[in-house]
């Protein structure tokens, strides 16, 4: 399968769930997925869109070692994968940002226990036209003065003294988006408080196009959306209080990328993880995610990060196995 993050089949998977195939020789270059011919059933994921390529491609690789297990994968967002998966309608969430209370209250009242994984680090990335020359750096408070609640601001010229008369056209997360919750708690101070009127999707293709197609565009999405799109975008480096830095893994990873970095989750259920192919293939994930983001061409986790991930699963799969 093509190593640009699934670009095509996250597009898909926005219209409805998605059944990777079974594509053999797991493509993230680890060979570790050991194959059980006696491994049978299904695995049910949804959440975010932003994390759906990285479990996109443990599936996809999960798959080739156990032909006999179906991995659906679907990218309805955060907030809707939440949805489904306090409702006991999936195995496991994808999400870009941890869980809010009202989701907690919602699987506590439907009875499902769960556990939160950290899989990768992102930088949140705010992408502009190739033809912007001006605007290489943005202070969060130039961020604030576009994208807040009661912002107006319609034009580039309004929103630094010398940038040109140039429209603004805005593209962003849907509002069931985890993204749409990251970037609106870091930049206006609050989870969903944004302008509305722009074009909102959970389909970060849209946001590419959209930019892309617009001198005045401008736009956020994760850093590795970016990465596939670079020869069609520009990366704003951000000024959160102590000068311009780019997003990139290392500045995402040492903390100087604020306040734009942030983790990146996967919950599954303590129930789903008693199924023997569910937890087979979270056995599988957690073992090789450093591979796994590397080949979905993710920010691996650090060391430190590592280490919590191994001893949250370790804590998982035991309160399923007892």
């Amino acid at each position: 399968m093509n190593r640009t993050r699934f670009a095509a089949l996250a597009a898909t998977a926005l219209a409805g769930s998605l059944a990777l195939a079974a594509c053999g020789g797991g493509s993230s270059g680890d060979s570790s997925a050991s194959g059980d011919a006696n491994l049978s059933g299904a695995v049910r994921i949804d959440g975010s869109s932003t994390v759906y390529p990285l479990t996109a491609l443990a599936a996809e690789d999960f798959m080739g070692a156990n032909p006999g297990v179906q991995v659906t994968v679907a990218s309805s967002g955060t907030g809707g994968g939440f949805e489904k998966f306090c409702r006991g309608e999936t195995d496991a969430n994808d999400a870009s940002r941890p869980i809010k209370d009202e989701e907690k209250a919602a699987c506590e009242a439907a009875g499902i226990k769960y556990g939160e994984l950290q899989v990768a680090v992102d930088a949140l990335t705010v992408v502009v036209n190739k033809e912007n020359t001006w605007a290489t750096c943005l202070t969060v408070e130039e961020l604030n003065k576009i994208w807040a609640p009661d912002s107006t601001v319609a034009n580039w010229s309004e929103v630094r003294p010398g940038f040109p008369d140039v429209p603004l056209q805005l593209f962003g997360a849907g509002t069931d988006s985890g993204t749409f919750d990251y970037f609106t708690d870091a930049i206006n101070g609050e989870e969903g408080a944004s302008r509305t009127d722009y074009t909102p999707t959970e389909d970060d293709n849209v946001t590419v196009q959209g930019v892309s197609g617009s001198e005045g565009g401008l736009g956020y999405f994760g850093f590795t959306y970016f990465e596939e799109n670079a020869d069609k975008l520009n990366a704003v480096q951000i000024d959160g209080g102590a000068g311009c830095v780019a997003p990139s893994a290392a500045t995402a990873q040492d903390g100087t990328y604020v306040p734009l970095s942030r983790p990146l989750f996967i919950y599954p259920s303590v129930s789903a993880l008693k199924q023997p192919q569910v937890k087979a293939f979270f056995d599988y994930y957690v073992a090789n995610d450093a591979s796994i983001a590397e080949g979905a061409l993710f920010i691996p986790l650090n060391e430190e990060q590592k280490g919590k991930l191994q001893a949250a699963y370790q804590a998982l799969a035991a309160q399923a196995g007892s």
